[in-house]
Order: C-alpha cells, then sequence, then structure tokens
C-alpha cells in the first residue's frame, strides 16, 4: 500500500493546499508542547509548521519511505535544530505510550486511517492533551481509483463542520469545535474541515 504513496511523494510539495491546511491545524494550537506528534506526516508540512509553537520535540511518522526521505532533505533547511524526529512507521499504532504526548496533528490523512486513529491519539494524548486533525467534506470526496479501495468503511465523513467536531465527541475527545478550510484554484475548489479538541 505505501508504493502508492511512495509514487506521490516527488510531486507532493507542488500542492499549495497541504500547507494551507497543516498551517490551519497548528495554528489552532497552544505553543510549547513537549512532544507533539504528526500522524501520517507525508513530507512535514505540519511537522515543520509545529516549529513555530516552539516545541521541545516533534515526532513525523509516515508509512511511506518515499515520504520521510523527502521531508529529511527538507529539514536540513526548515530544521536545523533537529528538533523533529522523522520515523517510517504505521500511523495506527502509533509507536509511543499511552499519555506520552502532549498535542496530535493529522493533517488530510484520516480518511485513510479510519476510526482507529481516534482511538489512538487518545491513547497517546496525555489528560488535557490537543488534537487538531482535517477531514474532508463528504461531498467533495469520493471513494473511487486505487487510493479509495484504501479508505476505511468504518468513518463516515462529514457534511457539515457540527458532523466534523462530533467524530472527536464521539471518540471521547472534549471542547470539540470545527471550522471549513478552503482554497480555490481557478475554478477548482477544495475543502476540508479542521477539527480541533482535547484528549
Amino acid at each position: 500500500m505505501s508504493e502508492l504513496f511512495d509514487a506521490q511523494a516527488p510531486g507532493y510539495d507542488a500542492d499549495s493546499f497541504h500547507p494551507l491546511v497543516a498551517d490551519t491545524l497548528v495554528d489552532g494550537l497552544s505553543p510549547g508542547p513537549s512532544l507533539l506528534v504528526d500522524v501520517a506526516t507525508g513530507t512535514g508540512a505540519a511537522a515543520f509548521a509545529s516549529l513555530r509553537l516552539d516545541p521541545a520535540a516533534v515526532l513525523a511518522v509516515d508509512f511511506s519511505p518515499a515520504m520521510i526521505e523527502q521531508a529529511h532533505r527538507k529539514a536540513a533547511r526548515l530544521d536545523p535544530g533537529g528538533r523533529i524526529s522523522w520515523q517510517v512507521a504505521p500511523a495506527v499504532p502509533l509507536p509511543l505510550d499511552d499519555s506520552s504526548a502532549d498535542a496530535v496533528v493529522c493533517a488530510s490523512a484520516l480518511h485513510f486511517l479510519g476510526a482507529a486513529a481516534l482511538a489512538d491519539w487518545r491513547r497517546v494524548l496525555r489528560p488535557g492533551g490537543q488534537l487538531a486533525f482535517s477531514i474532508s467534506l463528504a461531498q467533495r470526496l469520493h471513494r473511487n481509483g486505487a487510493f479509495g479501495e484504501l479508505m476505511p468503511q468504518d468513518l463516515t465523513l462529514p457534511s457539515t463542520a457540527d458532523e466534523a467536531a462530533a467524530l472527536a465527541t464521539d471518540a471521547g475527545f472534549v471542547s470539540a469545535t470545527a471550522r471549513t478550510v478552503t482554497s480555490h484554484d481557478g475554478d477548482r475548489v477544495r475543502e476540508v474541515f479542521a477539527v480541533f479538541a482535547e484528549g
């Protein structure tokens, strides 16, 4: 399965929507986490953005070696202090102990991970830890093609911000809110919900 994502790595950074979503998620978090985890990091947009929160450490996880390799190449310029640790590993379960993270971020990947990811995020977050994730709108994402076949069926894509926030609440998180992130590229409109909650 990782081969499909490996093939996307060379052109992944040409897509300006990924950094927009990553920035939105990070901007909704409080500064100074001891450990922030970027789940399904891709080429590291959210991990690099999180450095402005001044975390003690960042763990960026992705199961695609090619994505992690590309992130590594950028790290010399974008993370000269080496606060980000890059790990090729599955996103579920995360390679972390229970209650060990202060913040979890997941940009544009939950629809590939399914409901098990939400439960795992609760596991790794300390009490009161922060969660920020994006999720595609049901109206915008269609389960077809090779990538569609990878999407678990146990997660219902939301049609409204309230439904998006309910994904977190139903998984046991509190203080969940959601808002729409929209990008216009010519005639193409791209939208996701950005969801914020506490463990």
